[in-house]
């Protein structure tokens, strides 16, 4: 609102509010002029354009609060309530002062929560269920890599999608397919393998979504000083959903049957979607709730504002940086894809661990992975903040991410203790949570107009990673060991530690 506004507070142990404005002033001067009563506080606004209500909320020592909500229009002011109250507790909720973007970040956190929660369930199931459907390892790996089959078709379009019409809706409609595919599971497993394998593509579908519509929807309303902290938050709620997931997953199986942890898992999206849909807006500029401090740190310090009307893809593509972020995407999703799916089954064959020990001794890992994300996320930030350049914070990081998993990896086939090779796995996926810091920060670094379908370019790469690891582990079960697995993971870092080192950037490349 276009308004002018006069404080006056000399005394405020006593509260008293003007019921009548002054005459409105004609200069600065005779703004200057006017006197206040003694004992009391006055708020003047005077409106030049437009009309709007604004409320006035003042406590003094004693804590006595009043709160008075006015109407301006042109003429003046009118006051339309007045509430005095002597109660010591009457303060301001805390919700109401806490900052509106880090409400968003908390509701992608929970929306990657749901999202790893409801993928990991299968790696817990498909232990039960090939025991009762007979699938032997080439059959169980098919089916863990369907999943990516929907996931790889909806990456590049969920960004395109996201940057032209606005995160909130695209992130709303995966949160609800991937819930209703998670549902309609045992069903399709009880139809049989085809109708199992177009249901996991299903979900695929939605989940694929997520990734490009959370980066957009950051893009707009984090601050960079505050890039790093809240993309490891949200990232970190996938690994506390593989926590829950792995955790949860067990103990539903054995007291109601494997199909109660697909039911019970699904469900929760609906909830999750009424949050969304009343509480969140796909930008500042569309959230008219927005404080007005608040929305001017978010427009002096986020690149990404209106929404794009299309997308340059020759000059994208012709940028040595984003191929780097797409190498270095597949190089990382091939390790972290392959021990998302098969650690359990890992524990049961390799450690001789049971059903119930192979969920809860998978959690450690991913919960490792939530601390070292967070961890990750504030070193990166403060580094910023001290005057690093992001180039050298995002190698940094990546580095660790890449090189961290590399050596715990080859520590493996070196270990007979069932506790040391847990723990080897937990500090592997520790240091790669690192890359949440590293590259998953940095196509709002390098395309903050473009991060959605910048990130869906990266994560096709990511996930094709997934689908030919997933799939490539099973028939490398059937004829080799864990050993050629880890091997091939080892390989890969190494191969994009040089090349991230070698090509990547932190610096913006495209406007």
């Amino acid at each position: 609102m276009n308004a002018r506004a006069l404080l006056c507070s000399p005394n405020l142990h006593s509260l008293y509010t003007s019921n009548r404005p002054p005459e409105k002033p004609t200069s600065s001067r005779s703004l200057r002029n006017l006197k206040p009563a003694p004992n009391s506080l006055r708020v003047w606004i005077y409106s030049r354009n437009r009309s709007g209500v604004f409320r006035v909320l003042v406590r003094s020592s004693d804590k006595r609060e009043s709160s008075n909500s006015y109407y301006v229009d042109r003429d003046g002011v009118n006051r339309t309530n007045d509430v005095v109250s002597d109660s010591p507790s009457s303060v301001v909720p805390w919700w109401e002062e806490f900052p509106k973007r880090w409400v968003i970040v908390l509701l992608c956190f929970s929306a990657f929560l749901l999202c790893n929660m409801d993928r990991v369930n299968m790696s817990i199931a498909i232990l039960p269920m090939s025991a009762e459907y007979g699938w032997n390892p080439a059959t169980v790996g098919l089916i863990q890599s369907s999943f990516f089959w929907g996931y790889l078709l909806t990456q590049i379009a969920g960004g395109i999608w996201a940057d032209t019409v606005g995160g909130k809706r695209v992130l709303g409609f995966g949160v609800i397919w991937w819930s209703i595919a998670t549902i309609l599971t045992p069903v399709a497993a009880k139809l049989g393998l085809p109708y199992l394998l177009v249901v996991r593509a299903f979900m695929g579908v939605g989940e694929g979504v997520a990734m490009p519509a959370m980066n957009n929807i950051l893009s707009k309303w984090v601050p960079v000083q505050e890039r790093s902290r809240s993309l490891a938050l949200v990232y970190s709620g996938m690994y506390l959903g593989s926590v829950t997931g792995l955790a949860f997953s067990p103990f539903l199986i054995h007291q109601f049957g494997w199909p109660s942890v697909f039911y019970s898992f699904g469900s929760l999206g609906t909830v999750w979607l009424t949050l969304w849909l009343t509480k969140a807006e796909s930008s500042p500029l569309e959230d008219p709730t927005l404080l007005p401090e608040e929305r001017k740190l978010i427009a002096d310090n986020c690149a990404s504002k209106e929404p794009v009307k299309s997308i340059p893809w020759r000059l994208i593509l012709s940028k040595p940086p984003v191929w780097a972020l797409i190498s270095c995407h597949f190089c990382h999703n091939w390790g972290t894809f392959i021990l998302l799916t098969w650690m359990p089954t890992y524990y049961h064959q390799v450690l001789k661990f049971n059903l119930m020990e192979s969920g809860l001794l998978s959690v450690f890992p991913w919960m490792t992975m939530a601390i070292s994300a967070n961890a990750g996320g504030w070193i990166a930030d403060t580094l910023v903040s001290r005057g690093f350049s992001v180039t050298n914070v995002r190698k940094i990081m990546q580095t660790i991410g890449f090189l961290g998993p590399a050596f715990f990896l080859t520590q493996l086939k070196h270990i007979d203790s069932p506790t040391m090779a847990v723990v080897c796995m937990a500090c592997s996926q520790g240091t790669d949570a690192f890359s949440q810091s590293g590259l998953y920060s940095n196509h709002q670094d390098i395309a903050p107009r473009y991060s959605g379908v910048l990130l869906g370019l990266s994560n096709t790469a990511g996930v094709l990673a997934g689908v030919l690891g997933t799939a490539a582990t099973g028939h490398i079960l059937q004829h080799g060991s864990w050993d050629d697995v880890f091997t091939i993971s080892v390989g890969l870092y190494l191969v994009g530690t040089v090349v991230w080192n070698l090509f990547s950037t932190g610096e913006k490349i495209i406007d």
